[in-house]
């Protein structure tokens, strides 16, 4: 792994075709000895790093794109298993900016803002299979012009499926491991046929336990892409399937009083049903624990993706490209608890008056009778999402300009119904069913539909006034148009303190979004860039999930969001020098410093009304606008080559983002000004260091992460720690006249030092508490890849 020699300067703002193919997602192999290239700085006027498809397997076979970025400066991200596939429990940050304030593509196709419970889109790991990925690129300050993100507030991450390969062949892999993992992979690759066809067909099945509860993870996923090329332009098709089941993970509640008394981890009491029912027992049922244990809880989700794309060579100046893609989403969030917690008993008296409250024993016999006599009720967000749409632009080269215009629209038609079902004492469910095709709902507390559209225009000039200076300067706009409509209503008072989930209309128009960079090439082996860009992030549009106008809990108060409230604003200003230098005797370096500031305007929270308006919304949150956050950074990288046998990479990335205002939840005046952001650390640092001999390769990675803060106020806080992951690799060439041309053995083992600390935090109040994922403990997997 290493920081890549850079690309030609390029004509636009965009990741080009490096001058080696080693990070070139269309390559079957990396050559000339940069086997161990990762990252990549390409030659733009922003900051852009990458990683290849190569180097993501060494990572961990099957890791999810979002994981593998966390080898890149500036980058933060956790979750509670190795893969990054557990979506509930993922946090990442960049530069101060959260995982629902970036931007995400597939090959171009927006993905959404990976809110969990996603509205628009769905995740990397879920849009294409690990094994087929190419590269995928980070903009870690500002994103192109062009990108088709409604998020991307604080930059975008850009997945690239790799391109079906040149000579017919295929490749099995079989990834054992730890916890009864068990992946396999196949793909199969036509090769060039006809007049520059090729296609590839690839399918997976991954499955694996939960690390702290009998709990299975995985699910079947299949991708096919089909390539023609020629001198006119170049078609292509892509299409992927996926069917995934991933447990989820309780937090641990951390307080002022119980943070040395809290346990690591709460695993679910699945599959002991006879052991949890007196657990579960709603008359000696601890509710008062804030720990307690659930019965199960799991995401399911079921999705189809595709897209045609055609890129015409008008003429050797002009290129005219259109892409179409449809994706269907059809999943659900299963929760199996106790019926005493949370609230519950109230909840349940609006829907069977004379059940619940008061928490007698009877009434809460009662209630359990009701909910099946286990004690438990399963409660399920149901989701549907449906979504088209078309981007398209055109690059013209006149003279020492080149231009772009281009456009994205989307049509985008989502559900999410809250239900709540029995779990039968005598015929207990599982979490591998959907309650909803086996059993009738005894409550749907709400059903929403919205409707979207939205609408992106872009135009932007890359100008050469001398050959070794590129100046790029354009603008976006951006136009969302969405509308809820409510086929059920909860009853008034039993969601959130709701009087009803409003219906209605809100539309947000921004016509200037500018952009202006600068590329010098100041000599042979340095790089100067600068950039500034302004973005925001349109309002999300859910019912059941985020900081969504459609989950305010009365019409009076989404009324109020829609005529007062900004959408996220941001400024993003960077300047660095990228420096290549080779010192003979096979030492070379390669090497980026960067700094940025952000200017984030009108953060959106949800706060408690104030007494005046209390009345008119009937005590329910509100979301407001409530000031902006000031961000200051560096991050440096560098890849110290020595010889083809060994590398060394180091990214060290100093960030400080910090409210510069306090604001009112109630009658409460919250002293944020001057506080950091909390879950983003101040210091990152990583290492990978790389060796190969022969047959043999090893690679050691390190990620130090600093000391987080856990609450908007900074009074509590998570202490710094370190991790480890290696791998041991051999490379066995058998000769292109066998039936197995290259056998491929790794091992890989992850968190090497067993380390315990917290993964993701939750922020879930303004002092005094905080939740708390665990990390994953050490894990070992062994793979055998054989190419044919």
């Amino acid at each position: 792994m290493a920081l890549a020699a850079a690309s030609p300067a390029l004509a636009k703002d965009e990741v080009a075709a490096p001058a080696t193919p080693a990070a070139d997602a269309t390559t079957d192999a990396p050559v000339d000895g940069a086997d161990d290239a990762i990252i990549v700085t390409a030659r733009t006027t922003r900051s852009v790093t990458q990683v290849t498809g190569t180097d993501i397997q060494k990572i961990l076979p099957g890791v999810s794109p979002l994981k593998a970025i966390q080898t890149l400066p500036g980058v933060t991200f956790l979750t509670a298993d190795p893969w990054g596939n557990n979506e509930q429990n993922i946090s990442l940050f960049i530069h101060g900016f959260n995982a629902q304030q970036l931007g995400y593509t597939l090959d171009g196709v927006p993905l959404g803002d990976q809110t969990y419970g996603n509205y628009n889109g769905l995740s990397p790991q879920r849009a294409i299979i690990s094994e087929d990925v190419g590269r995928v690129t980070l903009a870690s300050g500002a994103g192109d012009l062009g990108t088709a993100s409604t998020s991307n507030l604080g930059g975008t991450i850009d997945t690239f499926s790799s391109d079906p390969k040149s000579e017919m062949g295929a490749t099995i892999a079989q990834t054992l491991g730890s916890y009864d993992t068990q992946r396999t992979y196949v793909r199969l690759d036509s090769g060039t046929f006809g007049n520059g066809n090729s296609f590839y067909i690839s399918g997976l099945r991954h499955k694996a336990k939960a690390w702290d509860f009998n709990g299975k993870q995985g699910g079947y996923q299949a991708d096919a892409k089909f390539v023609h090329d020629d001198s006119t332009g170049k078609l292509t098709l892509y299409a992927a399937y996926s069917d995934k089941i991933e447990p989820n993970e309780d937090a641990t509640v951390i307080n002022l009083a119980n943070r040395a008394t809290a346990p690591y981890a709460r695993p679910f009491l699945y599959p002991n049903f006879q052991a949890a029912l007196p657990y579960f027992s709603p008359v000696t049922f601890d509710d008062k624990n804030p720990n307690y244990r659930n019965y199960y809880s799991d995401a399911q989700r079921t999705d189809w993706l595709g897209y045609a794309k055609y890129d015409w060579h008008i003429s050797d100046k002009v290129t005219f490209s259109n892409q179409v893609y449809y994706h269907h989403d059809d999943g659900v969030g299963v929760v199996a608890g106790p019926i005493k917690v949370a609230g519950l008993p109230q909840l349940f008296s609006y829907y069977f008056p004379g059940t619940g409250l008061p928490t007698t024993t009877e009434n809460l016999t009662r209630l359990s009778n009701l909910f099946g006599g286990s004690g438990l009720a399963t409660r399920t967000t149901e989701y549907r999402i449906d979504r088209g749409g078309l981007l398209s632009s055109v690059q013209v080269e006149l003279g020492n300009h080149q231009i772009e215009i281009g456009g994205w629209y989307e049509r985008q038609s989502s559900s999410a119904k809250r239900r709540w079902y029995a779990l039968d004492v005598s015929n207990p469910s599982t979490p591998y069913q959907r309650p909803n095709d086996t059993l009738t709902p005894l409550i749907t507390q709400y059903w929403s539909e919205v409707r979207v559209d939205e609408l992106q225009t872009h135009i932007q000039d890359s100008w050469k006034p001398i050959p070794t200076l590129t100046v790029q300067a354009g603008f976006k706009s951006t136009f969302q148009r969405a509308r809820q409509l409510m086929k059920v209503q909860p009853i008034p008072g039993s969601f959130t303190g709701s009087t009803a989930l409003p219906n209605g209309e809100i539309s947000t128009n921004t016509w200037f979004l500018p952009q202006l960079g600068v590329l010098w090439e100041a000599g042979d082996h340095i790089q100067l860039f600068a950039n500034a860009q302004k973005n925001i992030r349109q309002f999300q549009t859910s019912a059941a999930s985020g900081l969504s106008p459609f989950a305010l809990g009365s019409q009076k108060a989404f009324d109020i969001f829609r005529d007062t409230a900004k959408p996220e604003t941001s400024w993003t200003y960077e300047a660095g020098v990228r420096a290549q230098q080779s010192f003979g005797g096979g030492i070379s370096f390669d090497g980026q410093i960067s700094y940025y500031h952000v200017d984030f305007s009108n953060r959106l929270l949800s706060v408690s009304p104030t007494p005046v308006i209390t009345s008119i919304v009937s005590g329910s949150p509100l979301i407001n606008n409530v000031g902006g956050v000031k961000t200051d950074g560096v991050d440096i990288a560098g890849t110290l080559r020595v010889g083809s046998h060994f590398s060394l990479y180091n990214a060290l990335s100093y960030n400080v983002s910090k409210y510069q205002d306090n604001y009112v939840s109630g009658t409460t005046t919250v002293p944020t000004a001057g506080k950091k952001v909390p879950g983003s650390p101040d210091w990152v640092y990583k290492f990978i260091a790389s060796a190969n001999y022969s047959i043999f390769d090893v690679q050691l990675v390190g990620d130090y992460l600093g000391k987080r803060y856990a609450t908007y106020t900074n009074d509590l806080s998570v202490p710094s720690y370190f991790t480890l992951s290696g791998r041991l690799g051999a490379a066995i060439p058998l000769g292109d006249s066998a039936f197995v041309k290259e056998l491929n053995i790794s091992l890989n083992v992850t968190n090497i030092t067993d380390k315990k600390a917290a993964s993701t935090l939750s922020i879930g109040a303004a002092s005094g508490t905080f939740n708390q994922f665990p990390l994953a403990p050490r894990q070992w997997f062994g793979t055998i890849s054989a190419k044919f």
